[in-house]
């Protein structure tokens, strides 16, 4: 979806946030071979600077799928989660706060959707409350950084603890 929202992309970027290679077709790269996970990898990165002028340094893979393959030509670190909070499954924000509120735990890397009203509306409930718990809402590269862990390409990440 990078062309199709490059204005939400750009304005992402242009606010700060860190952009990562979720891959062009949101295969599972699990089923490709290494020139196929490559291709997706690549297709994306290069859409991704074609909009915002910068690579991507981080990989979420579709449905936290990965192996050994994908780990070989990954160009960056994988993101997976800790918190899952199942946004695309039950679409109900009070399901979605109350996983996140029950789950969280200092460096822990939230799964949300941006596809489903109901994961903004938990948004904007949870973020103010996290907030109060005395939680820092950070990138991910920030994260790592806070934690004092240097990411490798290819290797997976779930939580900085």
């Amino acid at each position: 979806n990078v062309n199709t929202y490059a204005s939400v992309l750009e304005r992402a970027a242009s606010l700060g946030m860190e952009i990562g290679n979720h891959t062009m077709n949101h295969k599972n790269l699990k089923t490709l071979g290494a020139d196929g996970v490559r291709a997706e990898l690549k297709t994306a990165s290069d859409a991704i600077v074609s909009i915002t002028g910068a690579r991507p340094t981080l990989i979420r893979p579709p449905y936290g799928n990965y192996n050994s393959t994908v780990s070989s030509v990954a160009d960056a670190p994988l993101i997976l989660w800790s918190v899952d909070t199942l946004d695309w499954k039950t679409r109900n924000a009070d399901s979605t706060v109350s996983s996140i509120l029950n789950n969280v735990k200092d460096g822990s890397i939230v799964l949300m959707h941006d596809l489903y009203s109901q994961s903004a509306e938990a948004a904007v409930r949870v973020i103010p409350e996290l907030i109060a718990r005395g939680y820092k809402l950070v990138t991910v590269s920030e994260l790592a950084q806070a934690k004092g862990i240097a990411l490798a390409n290819g290797k997976a990440y779930s939580a900085f603890r």
